[in-house]
């Protein structure tokens, strides 16, 4: 420890690396404060401050879906990056993601000013005693390669920029759980290695005119931890706010409402599932941060509110760094004892607090197109109001915490996700048959349109039973005493909003395999009646109260196919097992 000490002294106090080039000026600041950097330039930036500074290291952490690397930048003062050695010696990380849409590229040339300007100021460099920055430089690299200035039709600069698909069309942000693309798999591994304390993902925002430079969704509270919650909300909201106002760039929360201006009927809180990045890291007790600058101010403006939220961020969180560890540390804690987990939200209309907001009248004129009334922002007409701020969720679906889950090998796109997630699988040493609790899909709905490349399901109802099953030795057992405990929830509860179920991963268990000719079965079903006058006068009592199955042949020779031996058992039963029954033969 004294070692430690004595070395980030001397760190702290070493005067300022020498340059040794003059000019470090990014292609932004060279520019006319309407360019943003290539993707070239970017990482050649980049590698210039690794060749320069010990404390900066660039290196590769995976591919994205086009073939080319995606890189990491560790900022560390004594050059540390090691995602163990930092935690060992208790630093906060701070992770910085930029680009995840190339279009919104804000805080892709403003981190490349904060790392640059993190080892050669000495007042920011203090900063860095506790804390480690890791920056994503870009996280969406095939998108930013298709450079264009037409694609952001709503957006005031820069003159060019990327694409927001990737090269397989994808948004990125909506790949956290279902991990199409090679990017989101490289973020997983490198976002478990870190474990980060709090991650920044920087954007730039659609909707409303209003008079705000930035917008900023911060992790849902009520979707966060109790405790990170309440440190959330007590200090380190109230410290970004009053800091970006100190540094008159005067911010609010993420501007979703419905109506013609945000005070019709308020600001409703933004609900980031984990198919969002902020809801993925949620699920690993990491407070998240998503800023959004608005897409009609001046592009310059848009890079400094980025920069200036993200410094003011990492001295908060040097400042503050005690009080966020005992935060995180108790919601670990607390997660190995929780017993019941939502898996579902709903905002709640009826709770509000009231904020100020600084808007522009919305008018209605004809339009030049259609003739028919045309919305548009009188920015001659400011205005600042009080009003609602919808920021309160409840869970609509919960259960309970199982011991474990039993996952079958021949899932293997799942378990691959669970890995790169940084679950902890054990596996069966033994063919093995056990009596547990099974799932049955009573009933789902289905999106009509493709989302994201998956017909995402929906409404999910289950009918649960308790039943013994055959599982085979190098089946998968997860149990829920880890770190990933929610995760595991949220990913294998078929009701979960983001769950494996809903993104169509099991879709193979929803279509029988066997069905019968009915001129056969009509004397199997006759045969059946005869033997169980318990299922004869179910059939009756089915025939009297629905006089549209009562007139159908096929649907009363389909019941009672579905109550013979003759139907697969397998069919709609989810082949994810909780498990609560106690110890397994696991290797």
């Amino acid at each position: 420890m004294l070692a430690f000490l004595l070395s980030t002294l001397l760190a702290v106090s070493a005067p300022t690396a020498p340059r040794p080039a003059a000019d470090w000026r990014t292609p932004f600041e060279k520019g006319n404060g309407n360019i943003t950097t290539t993707h070239a330039e970017c990482i050649a930036y980049y590698q210039r401050l690794d060749a320069a500074y010990p404390e900066i290291t660039l290196r590769e952490t995976g591919t994205t879906d086009i073939g080319q690397p995606l890189h990491e930048v560790v900022v560390s003062l004594d050059g540390d990056a090691d995602p163990a050695s930092v935690r060992q010696k208790n630093r906060r990380v701070v992770f910085i993601q930029n680009g995840i849409h190339p279009g919104e590229p804000e805080g892709i040339d403003a981190a490349m000013m904060l790392a640059r300007d993190y080892v050669q100021k000495r007042e920011l460099r203090r900063q860095l005693e506790n804390v480690t920055l890791v920056i994503i430089p870009i996280y969406n690299v095939d998108g930013s390669l298709v450079r264009n200035s037409t694609t952001r039709a709503n957006q005031n600069g820069p003159e060019s920029y990327g694409f927001r698909g990737n090269a397989r069309n994808l948004d990125l942000n909506r790949d956290y759980i279902k991990q199409d693309s090679r990017n989101a798999r490289a973020f997983a591994q490198l976002f478990q290695r870190w474990q980060p304390d709090v991650y920044v993902d920087t954007h730039t925002s659609d909707g409303a005119d209003y008079q705000y430079t930035m917008t900023l969704i911060a992790t849902q509270k009520d979707k966060l931890h109790p405790v990170l919650s309440q440190y959330l909300q007590r200090r380190l909201l109230p410290a970004l706010y009053a800091g970006m106002d100190k540094r008159k760039m005067p911010m609010t929360p993420y501007v979703d409402f419905e109506g013609r201006t945000p005070d019709a009927r308020g600001l409703q809180g933004f609900l980031e599932t984990p198919r969002y990045s902020t809801g993925y890291t949620t699920l690993f007790n990491t407070i998240g941060f998503v800023t959004e600058t608005h897409m009609l101010k001046a592009y310059t403006p848009r890079v400094r509110a980025q920069y200036d939220f993200l410094d003011l961020l990492v001295r908060y969180v040097h400042q503050d760094a005690a009080a966020l560890a005992e935060a995180r540390q108790q919601a670990q804690q607390q997660l190995q004892t929780q017993t019941q987990f939502p898996l579902a939200w709903a905002i709640d209309t009826t709770s509000f607090e009231k904020i100020s907001f600084r808007g522009y009248e919305g008018k209605t004129k004809p339009s030049a197109v259609s003739g028919q009334p045309r919305l548009w922002y009188d920015r001659q007409a400011p205005y600042t109001r009080q009003i609602n701020y919808y920021n309160t969720f409840r869970p609509t679906v919960s259960v309970a915490r199982p011991q474990a889950y039993i996952i079958p090998q021949a899932w293997g796109e799942v378990l691959e996700r669970l890995r790169l997630s940084g679950v902890q699988l054990k596996s069966l040493t033994r063919d093995t048959t056990l009596t547990a609790e099974v799932y049955y899909i009573a009933d789902y709905k289905t999106g009509q349109r493709p989302y994201e490349g998956h017909y995402l399901h929906n409404k999910v109802e289950l009918r649960t039973e308790q039943q013994p099953l055959t599982f085979r030795r190098g089946d998968f057992v997860a149990s829920l005493d880890q770190p990933a405990a929610r995760y595991l929830v949220e990913t294998l509860e078929p009701q979960a909003t983001d769950s494996f179920f809903a993104w169509g991963f099991f879709d193979g268990i929803l279509q029988q395999k066997e069905y019968f000719s009915d001129y056969v079965f009509e004397d199997v079903a006759a045969e059946l009646l005869k033997r169980d006058p318990a299922l004869r006068e179910r059939l009756t009592k089915l025939q009297q109260a629905n006089p549209a199955f009562a007139a159908s042949g096929a649907a009363q020779l389909d019941f009672m196919y579905r109550q013979s031996p003759n139907y697969e058992k397998s069919h709609l039963r989810y082949p994810v097992v909780r498990w609560q029954g106690g110890k397994l033969p696991l290797e």
